[in-house]
């Protein structure tokens, strides 16, 4: 079944820079620091990115973290439990939008 993800795209991630490659430059010079091994590991920023990627949906983000956070020596529990961290966070995010909810509907059904 054809779908919107391929995952033989992930690779091209570089051609962003087509275009305004000035501005991709930029964002790979953060990226590159931002992983740069520092008060976390590297292996620690790769279990957060994973996490990340399944809090935001990126179907990219989570072939390469996950093959990261392997190739950096995590395993699949941590990975795992890393995901459970993310999740109860946006699910906790998304929960507590519910008091912008009542707040809205109590000034309307006043």
């Amino acid at each position: 079944m054809e779908t919107y993800y391929k995952p033989k795209d992930l690779p091209k991630f570089a051609e962003i820079s087509e275009g305004a490659p000035e501005l991709a430059q930029k964002f790979f010079d953060y990226y590159t620091a931002v992983f740069t091994e520092g008060e976390l590991t590297q292996r620690e920023k790769s279990l957060i990115a994973l996490a990340v990627a399944h809090a935001v949906q990126c179907p990219y983000c989570i072939d390469a973290y996950t093959q990261d956070c392997l190739e950096k020596g995590s395993n699949v529990s941590e990975m795992t439990e890393a995901i459970h961290v993310a999740t109860a966070i946006r699910g906790g995010a998304s929960l507590v939008h519910g008091v912008q909810m009542r707040n809205v509907a109590g000034k309307i059904s006043l």
